[in-house]
């Protein structure tokens, strides 16, 4: 599979990358920079120079072209304020989407948050209640959209090593993850097509990748 990565160089993404050049598929790394590509290609992914928040549909279109799926792991990331949680993390996200429809790109697989489906609690950080509202926003815009979407809600993400074992389903209990495993179930996903239509929480469990993913594609007896 092709499958481009909006936010290429953000650390989920780059993992994803490596997952998936293991497993024989061609990552295409979105990135805004051109400096970043080296970075990109020792992950064995190929790069597109492509800024979301200065691009336009067309403009992504031609970026995924020929791609059999596109994942969404762009964010503002830390220190930037509310009004990038929004532009990145909504608008970019209905942008990489649109410029799926464009070029005929039914796969996209947006990485999401857990908290994102309600508003946040009183006394939340302004800027991480912007960033939850920005991503239940993307969530509900793919939503209504002709796709093939699979939306997966991480809860907090670590640096720690992958442990290959996980919690997966529409709602699991709040956790961290590493992000590493975070990457592997993104890519059993994206050779799932079953997922299509599922909202996934995700956190760390006891339940191997692989055999969390195919349950929850399983049918109810």
């Amino acid at each position: 599979m092709r499958i481009a990565i909006a936010g290429g160089h953000g650390k989920v993404a780059r993992l994803l990358s490596r997952t998936l050049a293991a497993r024989g598929d061609v990552p295409v790394a979105l990135i805004r920079q051109l400096g970043h590509v080296q970075d990109v290609t020792e992950d064995g992914a190929e790069a597109v120079v492509l800024d979301l928040e200065r691009s336009n549909a067309r403009d992504v279109a031609e970026a995924i072209a020929g791609a059999d799926a596109v994942v969404f792991a762009a964010g503002a990331g830390p220190g930037s304020g509310a009004e990038r949680k929004d532009s990145v993390d909504r608008g970019a996200a209905a942008l990489l989407a649109d410029g799926a429809e464009l070029a005929g790109v039914r796969r996209y697989v947006l990485v999401s948050s857990m908290g994102a489906s309600t508003e946040p609690p009183p006394g939340t950080d302004e800027v991480f209640a912007a960033y939850l509202r920005a991503k239940g926003a993307s969530e509900e815009d793919l939503r209504s959209r002709d796709l093939d979407w699979t939306i997966v809600r991480p809860g907090g993400l670590t640096d720690d090593d992958a442990q290959g074992r996980v919690q997966l389903d529409a709602h699991v209990p709040r956790g961290s993850i590493p992000r590493a495993d975070v990457a592997e179930v993104l890519a059993a996903v994206l050779h799932a097509p079953l997922t299509a239509g599922l909202v996934l929480e995700l956190t760390e469990g006891v339940v191997p990748v692989d055999a969390a993913v195919a349950a929850v594609v399983e049918p109810a007896d």
